[in-house]
């Protein structure tokens, strides 16, 4: 098998529907398998896929969270290269075999991203990003990577110095487009679980170039992202989602706790303890705000 699609569902029944169709309808000239995982979804999404999807393996379940469901995607698949695809994500012909042609061309790419571009045709700036250094999240979260776009100085937190135009290494992508060589996992692990949703992909990557491989933005590939359809909380998403308040509770206060995981996971220990104290605190002023526009 040369690609495993791995889709982890939450409550986006139509929209999941659509992605499936999507990746059917395609010219894909690659032996590949899809794998949907459903998260204790309430709203039928396991049984449309049995009824209309019968030749794509379900695997239905409680709400485990993101990561886990990866990793239970991950041992049902037999693929070269897995893609982890979110369901509101929809790659353009040619998406699937370019960037397994160019993982196969060279063997120190571990991970790929494509030019993901958002429903208004904004691009994902979320899936061409630096690690979250103390330096790179203070100067993003108040606003110099915005007023000094291209600065390699103010906006490391979206890369935003790099051609984007021309293939180029980068830090981390999305897990809702990543696609991953299998050995990766022999070096690095397994998701790791303590993440429920968000970061998951952060520290997945950060794994990765840890060990020595390219984590690659292939932007002459593209898909769409509708983004956060599941969780609500994306204003690209609000006029299309069906998640409920306490969804959006829950998932606004997930972000904060993967910030914090993140950070005390690999650099509590590599910062001294006053920048360790001033990030933390940072982290529970955002996740206060946060909160605040939820209540």
């Amino acid at each position: 098998m040369d690609l495993s699609v791995v889709i982890v569902n939450f409550n986006t029944k139509d929209i999941l529907r659509d992605c499936l169709k999507n990746i059917l309808n395609m010219e894909i000239n690659l032996e590949y398998e899809i794998i949907v995982v459903d998260n204790g979804s309430s709203d039928k999404s396991a049984e449309m896929v049995k009824e209309e999807f019968p030749n794509i393996k379900l695997i239905a379940g409680e709400n485990v969270g993101l990561a886990k469901g990866y990793n239970v995607g991950l041992k049902n698949s037999t693929g070269r290269y897995v893609l982890y695809l979110g369901s509101d994500a929809f790659p353009q012909n040619r998406t699937l075999d370019g960037m397994v042609s160019v993982l196969d061309d060279d063997q120190s790419i571990g991970i790929a991203t494509c030019k993901l571009v958002l429903r208004n045709g904004m691009l994902d700036l979320d899936a061409h990003r630096g690690f979250p250094t103390p330096w790179t999240s203070i100067s993003h979260f108040i606003g110099l990577g915005k007023l000094f776009p291209k600065s390699k100085l103010f906006n490391q937190y979206f890369l935003g110095y790099k051609d984007f135009s021309k293939p180029h290494e980068i830090d981390l992508c999305l897990s809702h487009f990543m696609m991953v060589r299998r050995s990766i996992f022999d070096y690095v692990g397994l998701w790791d679980e303590d993440y429920f949703v968000y970061g998951e992909d952060v520290d997945f990557c950060y794994r990765t170039k840890k060990v020595g491989y390219k984590i690659m933005y292939l932007p002459m590939f593209e898909a769409v992202h509708y983004k956060g359809a599941s969780v609500g909380t994306r204003k690209e998403t609000e006029d299309i989602s069906t998640a409920t308040k306490e969804t959006k509770i829950k998932m606004s206060s997930e972000s904060i706790k993967a910030m914090k995981l993140f950070y005390e996971k690999h650099y509590k220990n590599v910062y001294p303890s006053f920048v360790t104290f001033i990030v933390l605190f940072g982290i529970e002023v955002l996740g206060k705000i946060r909160n605040a526009n939820w209540n």
